[in-house]
């Protein structure tokens, strides 16, 4: 296949992985927070688009609470690192927050491509990237308000320029290449660092390892090159303390734990919501759930997601590129063993970052069953394409319009919150209104209603959690001439205090 076909092919599947994602969004999430993180990381993107780190406290802040934003000392801010908020907060600034992750989406399917490209060639590259574009996590992340869009960019720019340097003779180029891959390899992986600190250390690992073999046996350049890339990401880095002194004074300060004293990472009494905290017996239930999950979300193969991937090990085994991608993906599964909760929700996310790898295998195992690359064409040469073609059509139809929809539907009512709360605005006029929220016994059903006010919202309108008469007495002091309303259970606006 010629270079300039595959580009336009590659393109093409750019162009459709956005606008797959924006209908995602759009029509399937409402581009309206679905779980906790994304209320807090919306939360900081548009405090952020302010110009602000932290907003003041209100006056009862456990009527006024928003999941996982903390309130401290006077203070309101979220617990997250500022690497996906402060990106998100750009798309905020012009009201689109919504397709900052959709426009990501189509730069990681040309990503994909280019990286795919580089472990062998174009072909692998646009098998690689059709199967991530069809990939039902991928896409359920890729309409979401979720980090993993982003760290995924950077992980597939950083293995970009580090193969390019150092696998590929980048140093037999111009001297302008060496310093752009340098530069994009060191802040990526420092950018990624401050998105999401533990999954840099899980993606980074087998990189450093390599570099280490580099800095004894490598040339000058290549130790300089290492160097390099380590000063710039770990100057990066120290943007975690700096950004924890500024919200709390103390550069030390885990903000998870403002929130759940128990949220840290380790092993331990303290670490976990049992008793006898987090240990290996519960590191390995949480890796063994994920990984269920990953063998239907990955490519919607039902349970069998990695059946390909075999082949493409076999057909890969001397490629050195594949054998860091994998180690990056084998790690962050040992590295998120140490964390007292899994990731299952919008598939096993936590290993998100490390589907280049599957990608890349699966598509060897592809091109192994095809016979691509044989150089001597037997007689079973055209039936093998034949197969592997019929193969991936059949699984790839079976995702498409089996699996992937009932995800997606699936996916759209959590939490319940793609009801409708538009009706609310509606019936309220233009003035100030301090709306409060009559709940069962599940938060969402208050939580449906915080998106309409600031800071995700510019209208005059607060939400509330009804907490009996004492607490919203001190609400409604804290807006003084605001007209009060409450919504009952049966979701009816009355007027008045409830």
């Amino acid at each position: 296949m010629k270079k300039r076909t595959a580009d336009l092919l590659a393109g093409g599947l750019a162009v459709l992985a956005i606008l797959a994602a924006a209908g995602i969004a759009l029509f399937v999430y409402r581009q309206t927070p679905h779980i906790e993180d994304e209320f807090a990381y919306l939360w900081q993107a548009k405090t952020m688009a302010q110009g602000k780190l932290s907003l003041p406290s209100p006056v009862e802040p456990k009527s006024q609470l928003v999941p996982f934003v903390i309130d401290y000392e006077g203070q309101r801010f979220g617990k997250y690192p500022p690497g996906w908020p402060a990106l998100l907060s750009l798309g905020a600034r012009l009201g689109l927050a919504g397709w900052v992750n959709p426009l990501l989406t189509g730069v990681a399917i040309w990503l994909m491509y280019r990286l795919g490209s580089r472990v062998k060639n174009e072909r692998l590259g646009l098998l690689a990237s059709l199967l991530l574009l069809s990939s039902p996590m991928f896409l359920l992340l890729a309409g979401s308000l979720m980090a993993h869009l982003w760290s995924l960019v950077l992980v597939l720019v950083f293995c970009l320029a580090w193969f390019g340097l150092f696998l590929d003779g980048g140093f037999s180029e111009a001297g302008s290449v060496h310093t752009m891959q340098i530069a994009a390899a060191g802040c990526c992986l420092g950018l990624l660092a401050v998105t999401r600190p533990l999954t840099a250390v899980g993606v980074a690992l087998p990189f450093f390892i390599h570099g280490l073999t580099l800095l004894i046996r490598g040339s000058r350049t290549e130790r300089q090159a290492v160097l390099l890339i380590g000063l710039q990401a770990a100057i990066f880095c120290l943007i975690l303390p700096l950004w924890q002194a500024a919200l709390t004074g103390d550069p030390r300060q885990n903000l998870y734990t403002l929130w759940w004293p128990y949220d840290r990472y380790g092993f331990g009494a303290g670490v976990g919501v049992t008793e006898s905290g987090h240990s290996l017996r519960l590191a390995w239930m949480n890796i063994r759930i994920s990984l269920k999950s990953g063998a239907k979300d990955l490519f919607g193969w039902f349970s069998f997601s990695w059946i390909l991937m075999p082949f493409g090990l076999l057909a890969y085994r001397r490629n050195r590129k594949q054998w860091l991608l994998l180690g990056s993906t084998a790690n962050l599964i040992l590295v998120y063993g140490g964390y007292w909760v899994g990731s299952w929700l919008y598939g096993p996310r936590y290993y998100f970052e490390g589907i280049p790898a599957a990608c890349i295998l699966t598509a060897a195992g592809v091109e192994w069953l095809a016979g691509w690359g044989i150089q001597a064409q037997g007689k079973w040469q055209p039936a093998r394409r034949w197969l592997a073609a019929g193969l991936l059509a059949v699984l790839t139809g079976i995702n498409v319009f089996g699996y992937l929809p009932a995800r997606l539907l699936e996916a759209g009512s959590i939490n319940g919150m793609s009801a409708d709360n538009g009706w609310l605005l509606e019936e309220l006029d233009s003035d100030p209104a301090l709306v409060f929220i009559e709940t069962r016994d599940s938060w969402w059903e208050y939580g449906l209603y915080v998106p309409l006010a600031p800071p995700f919202s510019k209208r005059p309108l607060q939400a509330a959690l009804d907490r009996g008469m004492a607490a919203n007495q001190l609400v409604i002091e804290g807006y003084p001439g605001w007209r009060v309303y409450h919504v009952d259970l049966s979701s009816t606006l009355l007027p008045g205090v409830p």
